[in-house]
């Protein structure tokens, strides 16, 4: 086990002079367990608007293959969240639009509603089941929009806002949501009202405005008993800070609102959220126009760029967990998997072990621990896990390799590079060499 201080060295000692005895060794990086962060809830992806469908057409031995990359702690990256989508869409509506549970006007917000369940919620009931048998507890309802009869401009689409004479309605229709889970076996742990506020999509979309989200958590809040209630998804997470300032400012939404998240496309993770409350990135892929599977090739959308984010929301952010869009989707994705529904198979980005790197081994409960690095080439994160097992996550971003000596107790390091997917690499000497430009996870105990 380690105990104390962790050091890693770089490679290449310093001249030793005899009159003066060995020189002092400056540790490249040195990871303090005296000094905790944050509490890790854990790692996920969200398979929204219909994608399982994607997965639904693979043959049933590849669909087992995508949940093993997925779910699995030895087989793939061992996630631990999954973000479902709540459908605001009407019945019949095409592949892409989530159908609601109440896909017509039941009368008005004063009417006795008429939910509609059909056991299979656009896909997302059976992979949730299989989640849940691979381990996961955590399941994150997700709603991008209130049904279009709900809404200022009679669209679940193209923005518009929630009307004030169905906010409860709108509440209650969510909780409902969760309680049709409930029967399915499953238990919606964080239920969010909200995606992207500050955003017109021309897909499933709805504004809020900092001090409306606020207003709402005031209604949803007490009606949904057993959860979390989570807020608020803005587009960036610069421009979540609004959000969560002005929750944090209202003593009665504040009560309410247990997880801040947000979303890194307009703005990266460069702080933390202004909060004392768990915060997530509970959104992002980057940008790209081709499906690519590379580890480091410069796109801005290979393993290495996932790598680098992940690690600055857990250092810069402070966040306690990271949500990917998405695990598989169709085309020229930035999903960590393809699934190809016409060639009935799938193909496997560097992006999904880049995750894993992280996934697999930091666990719910996880306590991250204060990591410095003297070689600013070197992103490291430190983790404790409620096993008592510590994890030391190493981003070398450099052109030459690191060596970690002194390591103490029985350890295994996993690299991803171009030719290596967490393939295990066993610590001898008591000494790990990091590689240039991969990311290496280092498990003690």
């Amino acid at each position: 086990m380690l105990r104390g201080v962790l050091a890693l060295t770089l490679l290449g000692l310093p001249a030793v002079n005899p009159a003066a005895g060995p020189p002092a060794i400056v540790p490249a990086v040195t990871v303090n367990e005296r000094v905790r962060h944050q509490e890790i809830d854990g790692f996920g992806i969200s398979q929204a608007f219909r994608r399982n469908e994607l997965l639904e057409a693979l043959p049933r031995e590849r669909q087992r293959e995508v949940l093993d990359l997925w779910f699995d702690r030895d087989k793939g990256a061992g996630l631990s969240i999954l973000r479902l989508g709540i459908g605001s869409s009407p019945a019949g509506s095409p592949y892409d639009h989530m159908v609601s549970i109440q896909p017509e006007d039941p009368g008005g917000p004063d009417a006795p509603p008429r939910y509609v369940w059909d056991g299979d919620d656009n896909s997302q009931v059976w992979v949730a089941k299989e989640a849940q048998r691979y381990g996961v507890k955590r399941f994150f309802a997700d709603a991008w929009s209130a049904p279009g009869y709900m809404k200022d401009n009679g669209d679940d689409k193209n923005g518009g806002t929630l009307k004030p004479e169905w906010r409860q309605a709108y509440a209650n229709y969510l909780v409902a949501y969760t309680r049709f889970y409930a029967r399915e076996g499953i238990k919606i742990t964080d239920l969010g009202f909200t995606n992207e506020p500050d955003y017109t999509a021309s897909y499933a979309s709805m504004r809020f405005t900092p001090e409306q989200a606020a207003e709402f958590v005031k209604v949803l809040g007490p009606v949904a008993k057993g959860m979390k209630v989570t807020c608020c998804d803005s587009f960036g997470w610069n421009e979540a800070k609004a959000y969560t300032a002005a929750i944090e400012a209202d003593p009665e939404a504040r009560r309410w609102v247990k997880v801040h998240t947000g979303h890194t496309y307009a703005s990266p993770v460069d702080g933390p959220l202004p909060t004392d409350r768990k915060t997530w990135m509970s959104e992002w892929n980057p940008n790209g126009t081709t499906w690519n599977e590379a580890w480091d090739d410069g796109s801005g959308y290979d393993g290495f760029t996932i790598a680098q984010a992940v690690h600055d929301a857990l250092t810069l952010g402070d966040v306690s967990a990271y949500v990917y869009w998405l695990g598989g989707s169709a085309g020229a994705t930035r999903a960590l998997l393809q699934l190809d529904d016409q060639a009935r198979t799938y193909r496997v980005s560097k992006r999904l072990w880049a995750l894993a790197g992280y996934s697999r081994f930091v666990r719910p409960g996880a306590v991250r621990l204060e990591a410095r690095a003297a070689d600013p080439a070197l992103k490291v994160s430190a983790f404790r896990n409620p096993d008592g097992s510590r994890v030391v996550v190493a981003l070398n971003t450099g052109t030459a390799p690191i060596t970690w000596q002194g390591v103490h107790g029985r350890a295994t390091a996993y690299v991803t590079d171009e030719d290596d997917s967490m393939t295990p690499s066993p610590v001898k000497g008591r000494t790990v060499t990091l590689p240039p430009r991969a990311l290496t996870t280092i498990v003690v105990g």
